[in-house]
């Protein structure tokens, strides 16, 4: 006989099954011998009690052994079989004493008969009904009887007991073989998977893991049985587990609900598992909860990764427009409830797209994720800050009030003054914010207090920039105005509305006619003629102030071609055209100069491009390079309003500048102080080697006073208001006679 060793528990728990009916029937049939032999037999054959008793004794003796553990041993099944084998010769020696000698022993046989049936394999269940037919035909011969049919009756029903039992271990082995090759092809099946399954008891114990579990979670699985799967549950997830598990289990019998939670390895990471479990306790063989875990962290991975490129900005980090919408609606939404105030600031930088068209995109990029940065730090946890595209940062903060949003806006523009390291620069990025704030009972929703936010924006930096400004109801007003005021500004582009005015420049020793200042006009359809005051600040807040500068140079330059050619006396003179900030900052004026030059055939150096001063100070090194340029093409280039700016003679060493014009506050000559910076700036322009101008002379004293002081050139009203080309060409009739006072 070849038996293995049992590590099924099922299989263990069928033969300790077995061993106890069997044990149990023994007992009984065992103890009504007992009783035969005291009541039936002859008093010298009693001494049979004994023997009885002592197996009596020894059979219940065995119901307290550690079956379940016994069994699992090949040679303890042996012997347990062998054992049954000596029984028979116990059986005949019995049935021999007895009256009724071949009906007690075939029952007692075909009891052994059974009970190994349930348990053997068919070629030993043959072999002991082989011996047990051997037994009955000795007795039948030892113990003739006169009653052949019952005697033939009990050997054919020992013969078919036999013969039954036989056939019933050969179907039960076959089915335990079959039993086995499902459960190998079902274990490869399960080695094979990625995905784990476990059976659990109601209490979360493991009764059974796969193999794959070693893969997904780094543990044996022999090594989790009987240990609690909550134990390798997360923390923050143990008790959603727990509760999970205890409502599955009961639950009807196959429901099924899933659950996803996080799991240690055992190395000590954390991985993502997705949990599908089915109560199957109504299954005598499993009575568990059977789970299937799916290592999901790869998903989950995505899942984030995906959010946070639906959600986030991908260069900064920070919240993007969509997420900081949400989390605004739902803050306001929370807002009637808890009775509480958000307030809302916006932040947008000023004059970035500089940045990018001198520096490069990169270093733009660059200096965004440094504002982010330094915005970051300044707000709370649990405040909202998002990128919401370009240039522009929003912030979400909860239970703040105009002042406290007042106070952070002022944090906000002074960590932002404070200068960028960008490819060996020092950029300094100034900031406009607009602050809006709503309360409960406010009726006011996502969109009004973002539109609240961006008017306050928006008026700040119509009012100089590197500035806040709290929302002012009478805002709307202003931009409804302004709205209106930039659709007919880019209406009087396409239609050419503007037109130009120009003012002369004159010799201050001979006053004679030397060039004139482009000066541009709005010929509004409805206004009338409109002064630069009013439409070159709408022009610069919106951007519309580039194309009207290039449609200036273009028109100054073409006027100073057509007065060259006109009168051959007027080529001596100059065309001096403002620049706007933008306009010098941006990329394209070298071009567009470059260009009209090429169109028109005018001397470049008859070309005076005016600047302020303070444009010269926001990037040295960039208008340095862009001066340069400038006159690499023969252009000349002046510093216009100079003296109300910051500027040193080390760094106007730097710029190569051809004239100086000194502001007119300091032409006023109303004190002496006036005189004294006047005098200070030509002396300047003369350790430079510039020439100087001075504007604003508007009387005979002034006049006297800037060419006494020694200064080249002059304009102003004492000489000429601006006028149209048809009157400068009047002017222009003879050139070299000095102009008479206004």
């Amino acid at each position: 006989m070849r038996l293995t060793p049992i590590e099924d528990d099922h299989e263990a728990e069928y033969w300790v099954r077995q061993i106890y009916f069997g044990t149990g029937i023994a007992v009984i049939v065992t103890s009504l011998a007992m009783l035969r032999v005291a009541l039936d037999w002859d008093t010298e054959l009693r001494w049979w009690l004994i023997p009885l008793g002592l197996a009596v004794l020894a059979q219940a003796s065995a119901f307290p052994l550690p079956w379940a553990r016994i069994v699992r041993r090949p040679h303890a099944r042996e012997f347990l079989f062998s054992w049954w084998v000596s029984e028979l010769p116990l059986i005949y020696l019995y049935a021999s004493n007895d009256r009724l000698a071949i009906a007690v022993y075939v029952a007692a046989v075909t009891l052994v008969i059974m009970l190994a049936a349930a348990l053997y394999p068919p070629r030993e269940v043959i072999g002991l009904g082989m011996l047990s037919m051997i037994g009955l035909a000795v007795l039948i011969l030892d113990r003739p009887t006169g009653n052949t049919g019952s005697v033939v009756v009990l050997g054919a029903a020992l013969a078919t007991v036999s013969t039954v039992a036989a056939v019933t271990a050969n179907n039960r082995y076959r089915q335990d073989d079959h039993r086995r090759s499902t459960e190998r092809r079902t274990e490869l099946l399960l080695e094979s998977a990625s995905d784990v399954v476990v059976a659990v008891d109601p209490d979360g114990t493991v009764s059974y893991a796969s193999p794959a579990v070693r893969t997904v979670l780094g543990h044996a699985s022999d090594a989790l049985r009987g240990t609690r799967f909550g134990d390798l549950v997360h923390t923050d997830d143990a008790l959603r587990f727990t509760d999970w598990i205890a409502a599955l289990a009961s639950g009807r019998a196959g429901d099924t609900d899933r659950v996803e939670v996080r799991a240690h390895r055992a190395d000590g990471s954390v991985i993502y598992v997705d949990v599908l479990g089915r109560n199957r306790t109504d299954d005598p063989d499993l009575s568990a909860c059977v789970l299937g875990l799916r290592d999901i962290s790869s998903r989950r991975a995505l899942e984030v990764q995906l959010t946070r490129q639906a959600f986030g900005d991908s260069l900064t980090g920070l919240a993007n427009r969509a997420l900081f919408h949400d989390r605004l609606a739902n803050t306001i939404a929370r807002l009637g409830r808890d009775g509480a105030q958000v307030a809302v600031i916006l932040v947008d930088l000023d004059d970035f797209k500089l940045v990018n068209d001198s520096l490069g995109h990169s270093a733009g990029d660059r200096l965004l994720t440094i504002i982010a940065d330094r915005l970051r730090a300044q707000v709370r946890p649990g405040d909202t800050l998002a990128r919401l595209g370009g240039d522009e940062f929003a912030l979400i903060v909860e239970n703040l009030d105009e002042f406290g949003a007042a106070q952070l806006a002022e944090r906000v523009l002074a960590v932002t003054r404070e200068p960028i390291r960008l490819d060996a620069r020092d950029v300094v990025c100034t900031m406009s914010v607009g602050v809006a704030v709503a309360k409960a009972g406010d009726d006011c929703d996502t969109e009004e207090l973002l539109r609240n936010a961006d008017l306050a924006m928006y008026a700040a930096k119509r009012d100089g920039r590197d500035r806040f400004a709290v929302f002012d109801p009478v805002m709307y007003t202003d931009i409804t105005r302004e709205t209106q005021q930039r659709a007919d500004l880019e209406r009087a582009l396409d239609e050419d509305q503007f037109v130009l005015y120009f003012q002369p420049i004159v010799d201050l020793t001979t006053r004679r006619l030397v060039g004139v200042e482009a000066l541009v006009r709005w010929h509004h359809p409805v206004d009338g003629l409109v002064g630069p005051d009013t439409f070159i600040p709408i022009a610069e807040a919106t951007g519309l102030i580039v194309p009207l500068g290039q449609w200036i140079i273009r028109q100054a330059v073409r006027q100073l071609a057509q007065w060259h050619r006109d009168n051959p006396a007027t080529t001596h003179l100059r065309m001096s055209i403002n620049v706007s900030g933008r306009q010098f900052q941006g990329s394209g004026l070298v071009e567009e100069v470059t260009a009209v030059l090429a169109e028109t055939g005018v001397d470049p150096n008859a070309i005076v491009l005016e600047i302020t001063e303070s444009m010269l100070m926001q990037d040295v090194d960039a208008t340095a390079l862009m001066l340069q340029e400038l006159r690499d093409l023969g252009v000349r280039v002046a510093v216009d309003d100079f003296g109300t700016g910051y500027s040193s003679l080390s760094y106007l060493k730097r710029f190569p500048v051809d004239i100086l014009k000194v502001d007119r506050s300091f032409v006023g000559g109303h004190n002496a102080d006036d005189t004294t910076l006047a005098d200070a700036v030509l002396g300047l322009g003369r350790a430079l080697q510039l020439q100087t101008v001075a504007e604003g002379i508007e009387t005979d004293t002034q006049w006297s006073t800037m060419r006494d002081l020694g200064y080249d050139y002059g304009q102003g009203y004492l000489f000429a208001r601006p006028a149209s080309a048809v009157h400068i060409d009047q002017l222009m009739a003879d050139p070299t006679s000095p102009l008479p006072s206004v």
